[in-house]
């Protein structure tokens, strides 16, 4: 379990919130702790592939290269044509 002291104006933000909702204030903290982690671990891994490529650890790919990877040809981007595509490369693999 974890405790945490909040400044009286968000409290009484989530009071409000709460009141008008019917969910608690326990419901709204944990679901912005939960959102604010997925944003840091995104950046946080961002950030790593960063390094990496800028360390030439790790290449990047330009669209041309990943159109002539998987197959397609440009007409082909703009439709349904694509999912058959991708659902033809995934099954193959």
């Amino acid at each position: 379990m974890l405790a945490v002291r909040l400044p009286e104006s968000i409290e009484k933000r989530l009071d409000v919130l709460s009141e008008k909702t019917g969910r608690s204030k326990t419901f709204y903290v944990r679901e912005a702790v939960l959102q604010h982690i997925a944003d840091m671990e995104d950046l946080y891994l961002a950030h790593l592939v960063k390094e990496r490529i800028d360390n030439a650890e790790e290449r990047t790919y330009t669209l041309d290269e990943v159109i002539q990877e998987l197959g397609f040809e440009k007409k082909e981007l703009a439709g349904r044509t694509v999912r058959k595509r991708i659902k033809a490369v995934k099954k193959a693999r």
